[in-house]
């Protein structure tokens, strides 16, 4: 599996094939069997969010060291609509889609490091890390 892959999200359909790609790049990096199933969730709630959101975007994976940690890295982009109030979008049960809310917030208490930059009319990009233990 390469190290750094980026996966177009748009259908039902990439989302899997995001998470399977993160997991395999996590596996690479001998994360437990728990992390690879967190680091997969995590992924599936911000691709999903292409999709419901934006209708299309990507997905970037990589790995990442720093300080001599590895890591995987998760970059979810999209030119949608943007997040009017990131603060709102990341509480539980917050939802412009009718949905339970969970996704954003449920992604960021997974990962390790979470960091959200949107613009109104331009869309939205979502940088997610876990690091190996």
């Amino acid at each position: 599996m390469a190290t750094d892959v980026c996966i177009p999200i748009r259908a039902d359909g990439d989302i899997l094939a995001a998470r399977q790609a993160g997991r395999s790049i996590a596996s690479s990096l001998a994360f437990s069997p728990s992390d690879l199933t967190v680091i997969a969730a995590a992924i599936s709630e911000v691709a999903r969010n292409i999709l419901v959101y934006a209708m299309q975007g990507e997905v970037q994976l990589a790995v990442t060291v720093q300080n001599g940690r590895q890591g995987v890295t998760v970059i979810a982009r999209d030119d949608g609509p943007g997040i009017a109030d990131v603060t709102l979008a990341l509480q539980d049960g917050f939802s412009t889609s009718g949905s339970l809310g969970l996704g954003l917030p449920g992604a960021r208490r997974l990962m390790d490091d979470f960091a959200i930059q949107s613009e109104m009319g331009r869309g939205t990009v979502i940088t997610m890390r876990k690091w190996a233990r």
